[in-house]
């Protein structure tokens, strides 16, 4: 009969611990999704950058604003295992600061038709169109996935399982809109003039335990 108890406790105190991990784990390869499609857009920068370079008269201050804005975001770190609001904030402002410089290149390249006539063009706009959308994606799958592990962590019997054996457990930080991203200029990526999405997507804010909208 004891042994019997032993067993059930162990059983269900393997369960939850098996739970937590998973779902921890879970949020790690969102992040690293995130991550992976936030890359894939700073790669693509330096062709876009040596494209536009190769147009007349061209404003160097633009494209200095992209280069730096590359820069910063590729110096931002985060260790997944330390995705607390202080971190997740700093990586979100650098990388609207790329959204942001990105947007103001577009406008400018609005005034040079030959520029968006070009081979090269075509494909880095429809490249990088195409990598806005993954970024939005992967944002919310990210969030889906925070909340998933936050509402567990929270749930009763596991809120007494990560208060002692997993003593180190806190909350995961979900992705905001901030006021910066939110008023930056929108970048048509359409050269056909209809209007197209704004860098890092057009995704509502999303709020600590709400759900994000449907893509």
């Amino acid at each position: 009969m004891v042994v019997g108890v032993i067993l059930l406790l162990v059983g269900w105190a393997t369960g939850i611990n098996n739970n937590l991990v998973t779902k921890e784990e879970g949020v790690n390869t969102a992040w690293a999704n995130v991550e992976n499609v936030y890359q894939r857009r700073l790669d693509l920068i330096p062709n876009l950058v040596n494209t536009v370079k190769g147009v007349a008269k061209f404003e160097q201050q633009t494209l200095t604003a992209v280069i730096e804005a590359r820069a910063k975001a590729t110096s931002v770190q985060i260790n997944p295992k330390n995705l607390d609001e202080g971190s997740l904030q700093k990586f979100q402002e650098a990388q609207n600061g790329v959204s942001s410089a990105l947007g103001r290149l577009m406008v400018v390249v609005e005034k040079y038709p030959e520029l968006k006539a070009t081979q090269n063009f075509s494909e880095l706009q429809a490249q990088l169109e195409g990598t806005e959308n993954r970024i939005t994606i992967a944002r919310r799958d990210y969030n889906e996935a925070v909340r998933d592990y936050n509402t567990t962590l929270r749930t009763f019997p596991n809120v007494i399982w990560a208060k002692t054996v997993h003593g180190g457990s806190q909350p995961m930080q979900l992705f905001t809109a901030t006021a910066e991203a939110q008023s930056a200029p929108q970048v048509n990526f359409n050269l056909n003039g209809a209007p197209a999405a704004a860098p890092g997507g057009n995704a509502a804010a999303v709020a600590p335990g709400s759900t994000p909208p449907a893509q």
